[in-house]
């Protein structure tokens, strides 16, 4: 009796301990913590019933599940090459990079079947379509044109999906190999036109300067000529006002002085021998030197007649005198 009591007492106590196990158990399986940059959407018996964000929380065991659990982060994805015809009837190939995060992990979870999926899709519809508008000259050289109308129309259409694009990169465009080659050709053509046009405009410059260089010193030359023939016609404008200051200086003490007739007669001689330096073709003299070189030249005469001949008068009458010449 005693025996069946204990055992009984142990058996209980067994499913006591399993039963505590268990609910330990549930409560520890059941207990869910959130990190950073992630949410979790839980359902309950199959229906969306909340979203959990950063800390700790618990579901009923056996009626609430986590069904997604989303990442918050910025996702990168890089879609493969896409061919596309542009305006002008070229096929190229272009591959994108797509930045976006979610926004709403409810909408993301059930918005769309699969994300990613309807993502690249549209955006290869969205490339073909903006490309569709654009030469291919515009086409390589509008990258940041592509990149704001495909985010424009991403953005636009995943709303709904709780999806928020951020950036959509071109990152390369391959247009056919026969393209490559004739793009090529004209680069290399321009190139050799801007090398010719760089170098006739540095001769140019190169003439234009030496030009001007000339004409600089044209003018300095002329400049400096200028000034030296000013300096030298000031000097002698100096000379000549010291001359005549001097020469009237001279005058005035010769005024001033009283002079007789004789020193101005030799001060007249002396004008005349400087005036008949032999720089003149004419020379006007006047009545008084003339008459003082007349008599000059008779006194020469008579001195030389003197010495040669003896003149004798001869008296014949009161009315008449005559000379006798007589050889000596």
């Amino acid at each position: 009796m005693n025996l069946g009591f204990s055992l009984q007492n142990m058996g209980s106590a067994v499913i006591a301990f399993l039963l505590i196990a268990l609910v330990i158990w549930l409560i520890v399986t059941n207990i869910r913590i959130v990190p950073q940059a992630y949410a979790c959407v839980v359902e309950r018996l199959g229906a969306y019933r909340s979203t959990w964000q950063v800390g700790l929380h618990f579901k009923i065991p056996l009626i609430d599940r986590v069904a997604h659990k989303i990442s918050l982060k910025e996702h990168v994805t890089d879609f493969p090459p896409q061919p596309v015809i542009t305006k002008d009837n070229v096929t190229i190939e272009i591959d994108t990079v797509l930045y976006f995060s979610v926004t709403d992990p409810k909408l993301y979870a059930y918005g769309v079947e699969n994300p990613m999926a309807a993502i690249e899709n549209l955006t290869a519809t969205t490339l073909r379509n903006i490309i569709g508008e654009l030469e291919l000259d515009q086409t390589l050289t509008g990258r940041e044109l592509i990149n704001s109308k495909i985010r424009l129309v991403l953005d636009e259409a995943t709303d709904a999906w709780g999806i928020k694009i951020n950036r959509v990169e071109v990152k390369n465009i391959n247009p056919p190999k026969d393209i490559q080659l004739a793009m090529e050709k004209q680069m290399r053509a321009e190139r050799e036109r801007r090398e010719v046009m760089i170098r006739a405009e540095g001769e140019k410059r190169s003439a234009i300067l030496v030009a001007e260089g000339k004409k600089q010193a044209m003018i300095l030359e002329s400049e400096g000529l200028k000034q030296a023939t000013i300096r030298r016609a000031e000097g002698e404008s100096e000379s000549i006002l010291l001359v005549q200051k001097a020469t009237a200086e001279g005058i005035k003490l010769l005024v001033s002085s009283s002079p007789t007739k004789e020193v101005l007669t030799i001060k007249s001689l002396e004008a005349f021998e400087r005036a008949s330096n032999g720089r003149a073709t004419k020379i006007i003299i006047p009545s008084e030197i003339q008459g003082l070189a007349g008599l000059a030249s008779s006194l020469t005469a008579i001195a030389k007649d003197d010495e040669e001949e003896q003149e004798i008068p001869i008296v014949k009458g009161p009315e008449h005198v005559k000379k006798a010449t007589v050889k000596v």
